[in-house]
């Protein structure tokens, strides 16, 4: 495993045009192979984009989507080498002779799959017309055993402390995370929304001691304004590197073992559980 690894979280707008979308991704994939980049986490919806509009999804129709064995992947795979790469995409499942479309997201190697996610937690604007996941599961790969997880994820602790639990010292949230729809401010950071993300990536960082990659969309897409924000955060919450509201990379070298052991030598959150007086 690289030591220090370097790590790149995304921000970047993603539409729906899937061979547009996959010309950014492998673009992307290029130049941080160059820079010698370890492991790149792409936002959610990096092929085929997202919702148009969370209260009415289906005025602008629901995003494209892939099978898990879609050519596609299969490309950027190639792209890859020896760089490990999530991205977030919309799955189609036939299931019982019904379709079934899943929020989704894949790590990929150049030499395969190294690991799947599918969406647990659904907002109630996306759980009108997608299906949840029912499985949380940490992974190994050449950086290390990684988590995925996507957006509203986040918003759980017990989603990340599980993908801890099972040894993952890095976890990767995957989003298309838009600004407040309800009550809208001219300026990003005053918004509420902005405000829980950077909440979120840091605090799941801190209470897990696990490096956090967060990335996102960004820009405009029907009535939704994505916040971007990407960032690495370090295993005491600490932001490392991170990007504004517009499209960029937020990168950081950090050797992930020894960052890990350090936060959790003197106070060790995963061991100091008391899960006998815990709610199950």
């Amino acid at each position: 495993m690289p030591d220090p690894v370097r790590i790149a979280a995304a921000a970047g707008h993603f539409g729906r045009d899937l061979d547009r979308g996959l010309s950014k991704v492998l673009s992307i994939v290029a130049e941080c192979r160059v820079t010698g980049t370890d492991l790149l986490v792409l936002p959610h919806g990096a092929l085929g984009g997202y919702l148009a509009d969370l209260r009415d999804p289906e005025e602008s129709g629901l995003p494209p989507a892939l099978d898990a064995e879609d050519a596609v992947f299969k490309e950027v795979r190639r792209a890859c080498g020896p760089m490990t790469v999530c991205l977030g995409f919309t799955e189609v499942v036939q299931t019982h002779g019904a379709t079934v479309h899943h929020p989704a997201a894949v790590c990929l190697h150049g030499d395969g799959v190294l690991g799947r996610h599918r969406k647990i937690h659904l907002p109630p604007g996306e759980a009108r017309h997608y299906a949840a996941g029912d499985r949380l599961a940490a992974f190994d790969t050449p950086v290390g055993r990684v988590g995925m997880l996507i957006d509203f994820d986040k918003t759980f602790p017990e989603a990340a402390r599980t993908l801890a639990v099972q040894g993952a010292h890095t976890i990767a949230c995957l989003s298309a995370w838009p600004a407040n729809v309800t009550d809208r401010t001219s300026r990003l950071p005053q918004d509420r929304q902005s405000r829980l993300f950077d909440l979120y990536d840091c605090a799941r960082a801190a209470e897990n001691q696990v490096v956090w990659v967060s990335s996102n969309q960004t820009g405009m897409h029907g009535s939704l304004r994505f916040l971007g924000q990407a960032k690495v955060v370090n295993p005491g919450g600490d932001v490392l590197a991170r990007t504004g509201s517009k499209g960029g990379l937020a990168v950081a070298e950090i050797d992930v073992e020894a960052e890990v052991a350090r936060a959790r030598r003197t106070l060790h959150h995963l061991a100091e559980r008391r899960g006998e007086v815990y709610e199950t």
